[in-house]
């Protein structure tokens, strides 16, 4: 027909437009085979079609299928994406997003509606991405995934390192040369897409997958993990937004490094982190220390601990051998009583000398002094006395003799070697208990050497100037004087603040506290302007 379109050919030809005049003769049509008839003229006119628009009624079956509507101010679209192509999505879809998708058009018969069955769909423009990436950030916050009481510290010196990124590129080499510039470490690679569908995904299931090796397994399980990307534009980076990385990375059971992009580039991996480093070299120097600082200050502390400990114990030996010369030697126990012995019998043999010498001059006097015949009386008198005298003496001299007998048997039995070997005995336990004195002070010398060094640790963390270091500063009255409260520091005319690095002398004055920039405001100046 002259004037008609090719579309109204093809409605024609499918029977869906009879020809003017035919009236009730055309054949009746049931809404099924109607429905079927505009069912393929849709398809088979627009096939494959990309539109643009906002999305809304974002809605996830349970069959894993997503509904949604896409609208711009004049009219709306319903759409659907099946349950494998919705997973691939590299974003998730909320409403008021402008997306652009891409699809075939049909129709459901149903409900007499036409729709675009999804393909694929992708942000529209990158203020369309930083505005979904904010809202997300918002939410994922407000859960409490990126609290500071959640960061863990990392691992000092991490046996065993898990990097999830690609396989292939400069990051990979770049990580695994720094780690063996400083101290060589056991690397576990598990490869994943970095950008694109599906690398979200397989971020995700890496992170997860490090955390599932088991303790003492046969693949060891890495004491630190480290998620790294080279740089890129915010769509290449766009995985590491994704929700599912974020709440992996937070999940994880390893303290996590997050080194995506340079040091400008900022995702939401970042802030789920325990650590952010800025490049993925950065990482790999945050990982592990120098080992050559490493061993300097092992061989300081060896000199020092050393030091700490020969001190008390060259002071216990000092001590010990001052203690063990004031005991006595075992010779000197028995010399007084041989010396006593001695000393008794010399006595006995001089005391039997001068009274024989007596006796013989006292007889000697006598004979001078007496005439024959007294003598001769006196002689019997005397020999009388003197055989009395004898008597007496022999007496004398046998009581003294059995006098120093008994004490020569009494001096013998104290030199009898049962009573030696007793006193050796009594000499040796002496000596034992000695060398047990010396074990207890050797005792005490460790316990004291461990009381030191642990001493020597707390006494840093006691330096009242320590908190200086941390950005806390001390005030003082100009004589020094420590003021503790506002109401101290207000009867002062001049105080002076401590800083770590000097001092700094200020008048106190009765003008308004100035005004306090807020947290939100000093956390935006020194994040930049990501959002």
């Amino acid at each position: 027909m002259a004037g008609s379109s090719p579309f109204d050919q093809d409605l024609r030809a499918s029977g869906l437009v009879a020809e003017h005049g035919s009236g009730d003769n055309a054949a009746p049509l049931s809404v099924s085979e109607l429905s079927g008839m505009l069912k393929r003229v849709v398809e088979d006119r627009f096939g494959f079609v990309r539109i643009r628009g906002e999305l809304s009624g974002v809605k996830r079956a349970a069959s894993g299928h997503l509904y949604c509507s896409l609208k711009d101010d004049k009219a709306v679209i319903d759409g659907v994406m099946w349950k494998g192509t919705a997973q691939q999505l590299a974003f998730r879809p909320e409403d008021g997003v402008e997306v652009v998708a891409s699809g075939k058009l049909t129709t459901y018969p149903g409900r007499s509606k036409y729709q675009i069955v999804i393909e694929s769909m992708e942000i529209a423009g990158e203020g369309a991405l930083l505005a979904l990436l904010e809202r997300t950030r918002a939410r994922l916050a407000a859960e409490g995934l990126f609290a500071a009481e959640r960061k863990r510290p990392l691992p000092y010196l991490p046996k065993v390192i898990g990097v999830v990124t690609s396989p292939t590129g400069a990051v990979i080499r770049d990580i695994l040369h720094r780690l063996a510039d400083r101290f060589p470490s056991h690397v576990l690679v598990w490869p994943v897409l970095v950008q694109g569908e599906g690398a979200a995904a397989q971020v995700a299931a890496a992170v997860d997958g490090f955390s599932a090796i088991p303790e003492n397994g046969p693949v060891p399980r890495p004491d630190l993990v480290i998620v790294a990307r080279g740089g890129g534009s915010i769509e290449d980076l766009w995985a590491f937004n994704d929700e599912i990385v974020v709440r992996a990375i937070a999940a994880s059971s390893i303290p996590v490094i997050s080194a995506v992009g340079h040091e400008t580039d900022t995702t939401l991996a970042d802030f789920a982190a325990d650590m952010r480093a800025p490049t993925p070299t950065a990482a790999a120097e945050m990982a592990v220390p120098v080992r050559e600082e490493l061993h300097n200050q092992l061989a300081e502390l060896g000199i020092r601990s050393r030091r700490n400990v020969a001190r008390p114990v060259a002071t216990g030996r000092e001590r010990l051998e001052a203690r063990a010369q004031r005991l006595p030697r075992p010779d000197a126990l028995l010399a007084p009583a041989t010396q006593r012995l001695d000393d008794l019998a010399e006595r006995l043999r001089r005391g039997l000398k001068d009274r024989a010498g007596i006796e013989r001059d006292k007889l000697a006097g006598l004979a001078r002094h007496l005439s024959v015949p007294m003598l001769r009386q006196h002689h019997a008198g005397a020999v009388r006395d003197l055989s009395h005298a004898g008597d007496r003496l022999g007496a004398g001299l046998r009581a003294a003799a059995t006098r120093g007998q008994a004490r020569l048997d009494q001096a013998g039995a104290l030199l009898r070697p049962q009573l030696l070997a007793g006193h050796l005995r009594e000499d040796k336990r002496r000596l034992a208990d000695a060398g047990f004195t010396s074990l207890l002070l050797q005792r005490r010398i460790a316990a004291d050497g461990e009381r030191l060094s642990a001493l020597s640790r707390l006494l840093p963390q006691l330096d009242p100037d320590k908190p200086l270091d941390r950005g806390f500063a001390r005030v003082t009255d100009p004589e020094g004087q420590t003021l503790t409260s506002r109401k101290l520091a207000s009867q002062e005319k001049a105080l002076v603040l401590h800083f770590r690095d000097g001092k700094l002398d200020v008048a106190v004055g009765s003008g308004a506290a100035p005004s306090r920039k807020s947290r939100s405001d000093a956390n935006q100046s020194r994040q930049g302007d990501l959002f």
